[in-house]
């Protein structure tokens, strides 16, 4: 069951992004009857979006559910920095889990960015989608020698970057900071216009949307259901949990906790300011700060994160937080024009590995669900996408164990 009181978009986000709102697509509409699909969304942020797509390419009658717009929750607050670095560094991830294990988790990673390029070049979609290379910078208590150290254990697993030290950074990057590992194979885009574009597609597919709230949920081994506050019930062959960072009291892991997190947008910037690439940049250390540019030429700066989730604490917290941002900006890139133009902030779900949980609800075998996502938010919708449209079809992978909702504590 869902508590109402949990679900508002105010919850979830605060403030405004400078995306816009993709190419049209049809409005959700109320359920007038019971009905029956293949398989049914419950959220249509951008996992739910992408979920949608790839279920309607594979010829699945798809139901895609919210209580609200389309991603105007927590993909309207993201960052939109599609990266294949993990939150946690490869080198913590092997000490975890093995070496063998912490390299696929990142090779399965950087397919999902490449996949999600492909898929946005053959849909055509208009969602300022680009290439980056990452800067991933050292900070903190990680100098030198613990990036060297990243950047060969990267290297030995296959994954691509280059080790960069100070004098080379600052003269090719313009960044005053003792190293960096530099890697391609990341993107950025405008996250609300690639989630309407994918929808768009689904629903000329045949998906179709519903506006109502989800209460209840049924995943037993015959069928599934979702029970809906207007009275009406949607059955399923599968029904598919991507609510964002609110996760229903029937998906219970102890791995997850949610966090909120803050975020500027500047104004437009002169010719110059801008570092070459340009890259996405972030750095090496726990309270990391990040940024990227817009197609706009704004600078888009986030970071301050906090353990907690109360909403009106976080509001609260909104312009402390854009004053803290200004500082790192302007210590980062010191030529920068400091005038805000968009501050939000909210909440994401993260976990003491830094993987997402994705697969199937223990103890539901029809309820299949994606959480848990951290920094990597589009990342890994993209290859929740792809995970769960192969268990709707019935096929395993021993690289889903990876991600299961029901996986063993680290350490």
């Amino acid at each position: 069951m869902l508590d109402p009181e949990t679900t508002r978009q105010d919850d979830l986000r605060s403030g405004t992004g400078p995306w816009r709102a993709g190419i049209d697509r049809p409005a959700g509409q109320p359920l007038e009857a019971d009905t029956r699909c293949d398989v049914a969304i419950v959220g249509a942020g951008i996992t739910g979006a992408l979920l949608a797509e790839h279920l309607t390419a594979m010829g699945l009658d798809t139901v895609l559910i919210d209580r609200e717009r389309e991603g105007v929750g927590s993909t309207a607050a993201s960052t939109a920095m599609l990266q294949w670095e993990i939150d946690l560094p490869l080198r913590e991830l092997a000490a975890l889990y093995g070496f063998d294990r912490a390299a696929e988790i990142y090779r399965l990673s950087a397919g999902a960015v490449a996949g999600l390029s492909r898929l946005v070049g053959e849909l055509e979609l208009s969602c300022s989608f680009s290439p980056r290379h990452t800067i991933y910078l050292a900070a903190g208590e990680i100098g030198p020698r613990e990036l060297r150290d990243e950047a060969e254990l990267r290297g030995r697993a296959g994954l691509p970057g280059e080790f960069v030290e100070h004098a080379a950074l600052l003269g090719s990057f313009g960044f005053d900071r003792k190293a960096a590992i530099v890697s391609p194979g990341s993107a950025e885009a405008d996250p609300v216009s690639l989630c309407h574009g994918l929808i768009a597609v689904a629903a000329r597919r045949g998906a179709r949307l519903i506006r109502d709230e989800a209460i209840g949920f049924d995943g037993a081994a015959r069928g599934a259901a979702v029970s809906l506050s207007g009275g009406h019930v949607v059955e399923a062959g599968h029904v598919v949990l991507a609510t964002g960072y609110v996760m229903p009291e029937i998906v219970r892991d102890d791995l997850h906790r949610i966090a909120s997190s803050w975020a500027i947008a500047t104004a437009p910037q002169q010719p110059g300011v801008f570092w070459p690439g340009p890259a996405l940049v972030w750095e090496a250390s726990e309270d990391y700060c990040y940024c990227r540019t817009t197609a706009g030429g704004r600078i888009v700066f986030g970071g301050e994160d906090e353990d907690f989730a109360d909403p009106d604490r976080r509001e609260a917290l909104g312009m402390l937080k854009t004053q803290a941002l200004l500082h790192r900006l302007q210590a980062l890139i010191p030529q920068a024009r400091l005038d805000v133009d968009h501050a939000w902030s909210g909440a994401f779900g993260q976990t003491e590995d830094g993987l997402p949980l994705i697969g199937r609800v223990p103890g539901h075998p029809r309820l299949l669900a994606a959480y848990g996502y951290g920094g990597n938010g589009i990342t890994f919708s993209f290859l929740a996408s792809r995970l769960i449209g192969s268990l709707v079809r019935g096929r395993e992978e021993g690289w889903f164990g990876h991600f299961a909702i029901d996986r063993s504590r680290p350490g």
